[in-house]
This record gives structure tokens, sequence and C-alpha cells, in this order.
């Protein structure tokens, strides 16, 4: 499809250099560490084995429509064994509007550790090859280095491709659009009596779990503009993301938004928000009263894997909605008492729920209601079958590791130093974040108060 966008070569990088790679992602896509790639991958030679391609969207973007976007700083080089690989940083593009296309080596680092860390926690999203550094001077609120993050997705399709084809009414190409989007990526919706609306109904679910899991996880996007929001249901585009350390319901990871728009709280919102922008672009197959039983798959898809997770973290069995009060109330003490919201839940791993005097006790120490919420969390478990096998399943749903803001900062700060190893640790580490090696207890503790001084904004 020639129309979704324009040809363009990637602008090399200055010395490039391997500074993260991923073994696994390596391996899926048949390509090796070695100069060869690095050459491609960085746009030194021009001999690509695919035709790089920008892509051209549009997207709401804080909440206001922008007509056009595109990728503006990346280029797609084409499927390599089923899947695209993507640029990040590559240089400018037709859909720059006027930045230089580049991405800086802080924030490749994160997207890269990103990717990988919720890939290994079971939360969907787009995965890295590799970050590439170099000596390429580029200038944000200070001189940094250029870096490009290779990018992987089965596709990298966004809710703002099918807006941009609506406003423009280009509507032969949104149809053939999604009929392309059905054939290669949806393909089991065929069968159905309306492919359309099948189709919608299959991303309004996919996007549901991916919320669910963000929010039983801790995890903050950030910036939740529709042009942002995978069409497969994966976490997308990273820039100010966070995992909370603290628990806070009202957390706002970016500090570019001012007004909380893309509060942790608000996450659950925004995403039937989106898809509701998503949703109008079928208006022309699809009637209200379609659209609308379609949305209404959003909220009970989110709530009962909201529910899988949360009751697998705390052990109930067999959760439903009569759960949600008891698992908000232990949140709302958590929120209270300030406790770390990974590292408290991980506490279920080790406990005897039992018992009167646990390390949650210890955590909970002076948080009122606690005992109580202890006490009707005991008759909601009605006891448990051997306790070691219920623990195991505890550390199976609780990771003892997440990829907090401050270990990507001090792997970062190495790696603008030249020293990778840092962030190779930290890469491995993730790779296991439910049972990680005791080499990593180190990375495992609630984070230090300097961390609060860290600020995460839309260049990051």
């Amino acid at each position: 499809m020639p129309w979704l966008g324009s040809a363009v070569m990637p602008l090399p990088l200055d010395a490039p250099r391997w500074v993260g790679w991923s073994d696994e992602m390596g391996q899926r896509l048949g390509l090796e560490q070695d100069d060869a790639a690095l050459a491609q991958l960085s746009g030194a030679t021009a001999s690509l084995p695919w035709p790089p391609f920008a892509q051209v969207y549009s997207g709401h973007q804080f909440g206001g429509y922008t007509p056009r976007l595109g990728d503006g700083r990346g280029v797609h080089l084409g499927e390599r064994n089923g899947l695209e690989v993507f640029l990040k940083g590559s240089g400018p593009t037709p859909y720059s509007r006027g930045g230089d296309g580049r991405a800086v080596l802080r924030s490749a680092v994160r997207e890269f550790l990103a990717s990988e860390a919720l890939h290994h926690l079971g939360i969907a999203t787009t995965r890295a090859l590799a970050v590439i550094g170099s000596d390429t001077p580029v200038w944000r609120e200070e001189q940094e280095t250029g870096a490009i993050t290779v990018r992987v997705s089965e596709s990298h399709l966004r809710f703002g491709h099918f807006e941009y084809f609506l406003y423009t009414r280009q509507q032969s190409q949104l149809e053939a659009l999604i009929e392309d989007t059905i054939d290669h990526h949806f393909a089991g919706v065929r069968s159905e009596s309306d492919a359309k609306l099948a189709w919608l109904v299959e991303v309004v679910e996919r996007t549901a779990r991916t919320v669910a899991d963000w929010q039983a996880f801790g995890f903050c996007h950030g910036v939740l503009n529709s042009d942002n929001m995978s069409i497969l249901g994966e976490t997308f585009d990273y820039g100010p993301f966070a995992f909370m350390n603290r628990f806070d319901p009202g957390y706002i990871c970016n500090h570019s938004d001012h007004e909380g728009r893309y509060a942790f709280d608000q996450q659950a919102g925004i995403g039937l928000w989106n898809l509701n922008r998503l949703a109008i672009t079928l208006t022309p197959w699809l009637d209200e009263t379609a659209i609308r039983q379609a949305l209404a798959c959003y909220e009970p898809v989110l709530v009962e894997r909201y529910l899988a997770r949360m009751g697998a973290r705390l052990g109930l069995p067999d959760p439903t909605a009569e759960d949600l009060p008891l698992i908000a109330e232990l949140l709302n003490r958590m929120a209270e008492g300030g406790l770390d919201y990974s590292n408290t839940l991980r506490e279920f791993a080790q406990l005897d729920p039992t018992s009167q005097d646990t390390p949650l006790h210890r955590r909970f120490a002076g948080v009122a209601g606690f005992s109580d919420w202890w006490q009707r969390y005991q008759q909601r478990l009605g006891g448990v079958d051997g306790l070691a096998d219920w623990q195991a399943r505890r550390s199976e749903a609780n990771p003892a590791l997440i990829l907090r803001t401050h270990l990507a900062q001090e792997a970062i700060a190495a790696a603008e130093q030249g020293d990778n190893d840092p962030l190779h640790r930290l890469h491995r580490a993730l790779c296991r974040p439910y049972d990680p090696e005791p080499e990593f207890d180190d990375l495992r503790g609630d984070a230090p108060s300097w961390s609060q001084q860290l600020t995460l904004s839309c260049s990051s």
C-alpha cells in the first residue's frame, strides 16, 4: 500500500555501536549481532535487504485532534520472519514536522528495557531487538548523543492510521487498510457474518486486557494518545512510562501532563475513549447500535482480566466482581501507608495466610484498618491447602523485580559514559522477573529516596 506513507532512507549515525541486544529477538529474526547487522540497522549502508518506509497517520493528542502526524523519527524496514522491523531514531522523514528525527540514548535505552520487561511480565507489548548508540550530537534540553531502538512487532498499525484516512476522506484507502489488517492480523474474524464488526470487538477486547494488566502491575504509560495505541492491543511507543514505586492511584509519570489526563487511575477510561475514536472510523460500514455493542465489551473484559491478575497475586480462588471491594481496600491502605506497590504484593509469596504475624503485617505496621482487612481476607480465603504450593503460585504471579525508573537511569548514566555492562545486567534480570537469580538481589529493593527527584517528560 504505497499510499500509506513515503519511501525514505535512514540517516546514518556517526560511529554506530551496539549498546543493547536481545538474543531472543535476534534468534527469532535470524539476525546476528555483527558488523553487517550494525551497518544495516544504523543506516550506515544503503544496501538494505528491505525498502525503508515511513508511514502517515494522525491522532488525538491530549484530547485534541492532530490531522497529520506520521513516523517522524523512524522507518519501517519491512517484514522478517513474520515480524516488522522498525528503526526508531533513524533521522528525519516527511512527517518530522521540523524535528531532527532522532532519538537520544536515554530514550532508546528506556524503550529497549521496557519492551523486554513487560514482555517477560506477561503483558502484551512491542519488542526490541537492540539499541544502537553513536557519536551523533542531538540537542534536547542539552546536547546528547543520538541512538536507535530497533523495535519489532507483528504490526505497527495505530488507531491513528485509521483516523487519518477517515478524516482525509479517503474511504477506499481506509477500507483497503481495514481489509488488509483483518487478512494479515485478524484472519480468525473472516468467518464471522460481519468481519469489520468482529474485528472491532477483537481490538476492543485486546486493548481491555492490556490496560487491565497495566493496572494490575502498577504500570503507567504516560502518553495514551490515540496515535500511541496499537491495533494489536500491545503496549506501544514508550516515552515517559513508569512503574509506580509507592502506590498512588493518581500517579502522573509524565511531567508534561499538567492536567493529569494520563494519570494511572485514568488509564482504563482513556483506553475506552481511544477505542471510541477508532470506532468512529468504522461508521461508513457499521451503524451506531453495532458500534455501541462492540464498545460495551470493553468493561467486562477489563474487569475480568483485572480480577484474574489480582486474584492470582492475592491468592483469591475464582475471583468475581464481589472481590473488587476487598482488592480496592488493600490498595487504599497501601496508598495511606505510602507502601511500595510491587514489593508489598510480592510479600504474598512468603506469607502464611493463616497467621496473624507475617511480613505483610510488618509492612503495614501503623496503617489503620489493615487488621480488619486481614480478617476479611482470611475469611475470603477460607484456609489454604498446601502452604508451599500456595506460596509458589504467588511467586509466579508477583514479580520480584520490575523496571523501576532509578534502575533504568543508572543503566543509562553508565551507558552514556561508555559502560554498557549495567544495562546488560539489568536486561538479563528483567528477563526473569518472577524468579531472578540471587545475584540480582540488589535490584529488588524499594526505590531509594533520591529517585523521587527523577522526572520524565515526552522527551524521555
